[in-house]
């Protein structure tokens, strides 16, 4: 069932949406419930390619549908449905089919668009950074946003690296002057890169907002994309507080390169001597990489090597001395090469949320969406007062209960927003109001989303179909499991009368050989083993040869089975008296204990295979016999008349 999910994944997407209301008479009726002509129609076009609609073929598939619905209607009667087992199976799949109704799918697209063009070009930036305090208040905010301000005016006069040592308040800007390097799609908070992209070389952005608080991005560069790079190093780390030592490092790396130069085996030297343990253990390979990815240093010197197998000379980074080796490059792939990437890490991106709010935003629109901003404003006054993970926030939050907004014919309160917040208060992370923004803005896009995904059956008969075709065709497998398949396969009397009345059925051609070949491995085991056979039941044969002849060495082999002359040479020779057997090696004699049909199997075990499969035909047509009698079906002719062909 669960590969019906990808299969129809994009079907139910291009198929056009249907008004609700359209007119969907009754077919037919199946113990008194109502089976619509659109259901029926949705699965016999679905199991019929031919075009033509052929009478005699769709009478046919009344006749099938109506069996299917009264297997249905059968595990209904027999609680199937109201299992934890069923319950849950459907929930998946419910919530699979529903995801691509959930999405606003053209701000997908249109993300996906945006995150690999910015993929084929890169962006050299340095940035200054003014943090807001971790739980900072709305006045935290502002007096970070108005300082990024200040150092805005300022950047159009003063050197940018200068003025970032001076005033920024990332800790790596006294080692970097606030080079971030090369960047591209997905690599920096979404504001950030939008914010990059969009500025011109040479220029200084406006005060840009991220979750570390204000960012000022110089824009250094722009570039097309040196696409991905596939290298192995040598490295050996330098010890910031120990200059002699460090000269030793460098000596040793020296000492390194001109026995490469001299032929020596990169990867062995990488393995032996580098001190990144991780690449050590694999010849000095990273995973591929792409620019912005790796400190400056060491990216610009791998991107320089041209051919595979080039080798750098020693270079220093803030981590120590490399020797690089290329191994592979290759450009960015085609949209469709990184599609399932991008839709990936899109995902897990912030982007997300703003398909999220196109889609509640389309919604909201829909339903007539209504807040009252004084009952949510409430909210702020509050977290100004206390922290979301204070007890006396949850205390007073509990108090409120004004309607907060409506949609539909649904009403919110601002106790449903309250026990929401205090049930998030674990989460809580950086500025109070922020806090309440993103928890606003995602408590109506689940209320919505929810009201929404109630509605889907109403709205999309696709939808509602599949969902139809999956609820049966679960309960469908467990009856039929329940009455045919399990129930053949253990009621062994049963299967056993059925062969007895239609043993003619089953006769062959060619005689058979039931027994079994035994071969030896010497002339005291063939003694033994024949001495088993004459004295032992059938049933127990197999078990006392192994155990009385066999220890830690086999002694003898047994194969066990029917055969007709040709399948087993053994068998043709010993039983048949045809042909010539040539033993082996290891088991050089052999005999056969067995009996010839020459008409006919003895039992129903002899084919067992075929007769199961047999008489679970034959369990299936009584059952349906009984179901037919048991639960009444009507079918509107008229009605029948009208099915269309798609």
């Amino acid at each position: 069932m669960k590969k019906l999910i990808s299969a129809f994944g994009g079907l139910f997407l291009i198929i056009s949406c249907l008004s609700a209301q359209q007119s969907d008479p009754t077919l037919m009726k199946i113990n008194g419930k109502n089976i619509p002509l659109s259901e029926f129609e949705y699965i016999y076009n679905k199991n019929n390619s031919n075009n033509n609609l052929d009478k005699k073929t769709l009478d046919e598939y009344v006749d099938l549908f109506v069996n299917f619905k009264l297997k249905v209607e059968e595990a209904i009667a027999q609680g199937m449905d109201t299992t934890e087992a069923f319950r849950s199976e459907l929930g998946q799949y419910r919530s699979q089919l529903a995801e691509p109704y959930l999405t606003d799918n053209k701000a997908n697209e249109a993300l996906l668009k945006e995150a690999y063009d910015r993929k084929k070009n890169e962006v050299e930036v340095r940035h200054i950074l003014i943090k807001i305090p971790e739980k900072g208040t709305a006045a935290d905010t502002l007096q970070a946003y108005n300082k990024a301000l200040n150092i805005f005016k300022r950047a159009s006069k003063e050197d940018f690296e200068k003025l970032a040592r001076e005033t920024s308040e990332d800790p790596s800007v006294e080692k970097n002057g606030g080079y971030v390097g090369w960047i591209s799609a997905l690599r920096t908070p979404y504001a950030f890169e939008n914010m990059a992209y969009n500025t011109a070389v040479g220029t200084v952005s406006k005060p840009v907002r991220t979750f570390l608080g204000y960012h000022l991005i110089k824009v250094l560069n722009k570039r097309e994309s040196l696409g991905d790079i596939h290298v192995a190093h040598i490295a050996l780390l330098n010890n910031p507080n120990d200059t002699n030592n460090n000269a030793a490092v460098k000596s040793k790396i020296d000492s390194l390169y001109q026995r490469i130069l001299a032929g020596d085996d990169f990867g062995k030297l990488a393995t032996q001597y580098s001190q990144d343990q991780g690449s050590a253990r694999q010849n000095g390979e990273l995973p591929w990489f792409g620019s912005g990815q790796m400190v400056p240093e060491f990216e610009n010197a791998a991107y320089a090597l041209q051919k595979t197998g080039d080798f750098s000379k020693p270079i220093l980074s803030p981590y120590g001395w490399h020797i690089i080796k290329l191994m592979e490059k290759k450009p960015i792939g085609s949209p469709d090469d990184l599609k399932a990437e991008l839709e990936g890490r899109i995902k897990q991106d912030e982007r997300l949320l703003i398909t999220g709010d196109t889609f509640s935003a389309s919604l909201k629109k829909e339903y007539n969406f209504q807040e009252d901003n004084s009952a949510l404003k409430a909210y702020y006054a509050l977290v100004d007062k206390f922290a979301p993970n204070d007890s006396l926030f949850a205390i007073e939050a509990k108090k409120m209960n004004k309607p907060l907004f409506s949609f539909a014919d649904k009403q919110i309160t601002q106790q449903d927003f309250s026990n929401f917040l205090i049930s998030s208060a674990a989460t809580y992370r950086g500025l109070r109001c922020d806090f309440i923004d993103s928890s606003y803005k995602t408590f109506v896009s689940n209320q919505i989303k929810d009201y929404e995904h109630s509605q889907l059956d109403k709205k999309y008969p696709e939808y509602r179909n599949l969902m139809q075709e999956y609820h049966d065709g679960i309960l469908l497998f467990e009856v039929s499991n329940k009455e045919v398949w399990d129930k053949a396969s253990r009621d062994t009397e049963g299967m056993a009368k059925y062969f007895d009345k239609n043993r003619s059925e089953y006769a062959w051609q060619k005689p058979h050989y039931k027994g079994r070949v035994i071969y030896c491995k010497d002339k005291q085991t063939l003694k033994s083993a024949k001495s088993i056979v004459n004295k032992a039941n059938n049933d127990s044969i197999d078990k006392y040869l192994r155990e009385r002849l066999n220890d830690s060495i086999q002694y003898v082999k047994i194969e066990k089975g029917l055969w007709t002359e040709g399948e087993n040479k053994a068998v043709d020779a010993l039983a048949f008296k045809k042909g010539k057997y040539e033993p082996t090696k290891d088991y050089p004699y052999s005999f056969v204990t067995g009996k010839i049909l020459t008409t006919g199997p003895e039992t129903y075990t002899d084919v067992r295979g075929v007769v199961t499969a047999d008489y679970q035909d034959y369990l299936e047509k009584e059952w349906i016999t009984a179901l037919r009698k048991k639960y009444p079906v009507e079918i509107d002719e008229n009605v029948l008349k009208t099915v269309k062909k798609n």
